[in-house]
């Protein structure tokens, strides 16, 4: 099967997309599928630069203002693509993000006249409200709502990463064919991690009780809870230390909302971490793992955690209820600051409980690999161009 794939962020970017396509591609080429993905170019590029062992194709790119990370890509520079894409021979095409990538992937689709299945991977009702502050909330979600509706129902069929999230967009009356397909996890890549060099590397006496926070600093991330959440635990822990470790737009509110509520010497800021054992080490260093999104239609860094051995408290909405169900190796917190510090608290002054906890994680992750969830995507895949070829 000949795969294009198009999106509207890639690494160096870091995001949970960035990641998803890179576990579902190499997959697809381990199974002797050949991928192609339309990413933007990044004119300053920090994160991981490792090949691919599948082809990406960067576009020049344009600054977007309402989100300084991402880019746009540049319709002239990807149209100069299209005589070489048409004789690439394509069978499919994936939409990863519903921006510029969704519209561009359309144009390329009808061109090569192949299919489209495209990925919902954002909650963007509780999430596009962050960036435009000067609309109305409740404006901003009937938007993002319709907008919702109009993309998904102009492809072939959807990839959602969670029922939850799949309930929504039906919900919203959304009714192409869609089917529940979350990201899985390089259990090769998470089956190790030095926590000891990470405490080294940061100056962590070893015996200091860690809290480990991954995920981009957004504002739908809910970590504004998880700092004041940190104030009650540190009334029983005096010492214990928060590492986040991540970069986005809210990292300033952060930083000065964690000086406000007197954490300045509790917390850690770590930047983006490369998936090249930084990131692991930083999983292990912790005595546990927090996450209180909201939004998350997924939450694809808690089944990396508990891959890695390291127990997680977590709120259960959304993508991560599903993540999380059985609660084997997590403590699931209410979404309440005091009941989360409660759990929190619980695992760092519990070394039975945290053992226990961190053998049922390891057991939990395993029914996440990335290699079953690859083969799901691919059924998904052969269902469309079947469907597209007997209608045709």
């Amino acid at each position: 099967m000949r795969i294009l794939m198009i999106s509207d962020v890639y690494f160096p970017r870091i995001t949970g997309v960035s990641t998803s396509i890179q576990t579902f591609a190499r997959e697809f080429v381990h199974r002797g599928h050949e991928v192609t993905l339309i990413a933007p170019a990044y004119p300053h590029s920090t994160g991981p630069s490792l090949p691919e062992p599948f082809e990406v194709l960067r576009i020049p790119s344009r600054y977007l203002v309402i989100d300084p990370e991402d880019r746009m890509l540049r319709p002239r520079a990807l149209r100069r693509h299209d005589r070489m894409l048409a004789a690439r021979g394509f069978d499919l095409l994936h939409i990863q993000t519903p921006f510029f990538a969704h519209y561009s992937g359309l144009g390329i689709a009808r061109r090569l006249d192949i299919p489209v299945v495209e990925s919902y991977h954002t909650f963007f009702e509780q999430y596009l409200h962050h960036y435009v502050p000067f609309v109305p909330v409740a404006w901003m979600q009937r938007l993002a709502r319709a907008f919702s509706v109009a993309q998904c129902n102009a492809v072939d069929a959807l990839a959602v990463p969670s029922h939850a999230m799949l309930e929504v967009l039906h919900g919203y009356g959304v009714t192409t064919h869609a089917k529940v397909i979350p990201t899985g996890i390089d259990l090769t890549q998470f089956s190790s991690g030095d926590g000891a060099r990470f405490r080294t590397r940061w100056a962590i006496p070893s015996e200091r009780p860690v809290l480990v926070h991954v995920s981009r600093l957004a504002f739908e991330k809910n970590i504004e809870f998880i700092l004041r959440m940190l104030v009650k635990v540190k009334q029983v822990v005096p010492n214990v230390l928060l590492v986040i470790a991540g970069e986005g737009p809210a990292h300033q509110r952060l930083e000065h909302l964690s000086s406000h509520l007197g954490l300045t010497d509790n917390i850690l800021f770590t930047g983006y971490l490369a998936r090249d054992g930084a990131l692991e080490d930083c999983y292990c260093a912790g005595t546990a793992f927090v996450f209180a999104s909201r939004t998350e239609t997924q939450g694809l860094v808690l089944l990396e955690a508990m891959a890695l051995g390291v127990p997680v408290v977590s709120t259960a909405i959304m993508g991560t209820q599903e993540v999380l169900a059985g609660g084997g190796g997590a403590l699931i917190a209410k979404d309440d600051i005091t009941d989360f510090a409660n759990q929190a608290i619980r695992i760092l002054t519990d070394p039975d409980l945290r053992a226990r906890l961190s053998t049922e994680a390891i057991a939990h992750a395993q029914s996440w690999s990335a290699p079953a969830l690859a083969e799901r995507m691919l059924d998904l895949y052969r269902a469309v161009i079947e469907h597209e070829r007997t209608a045709s």
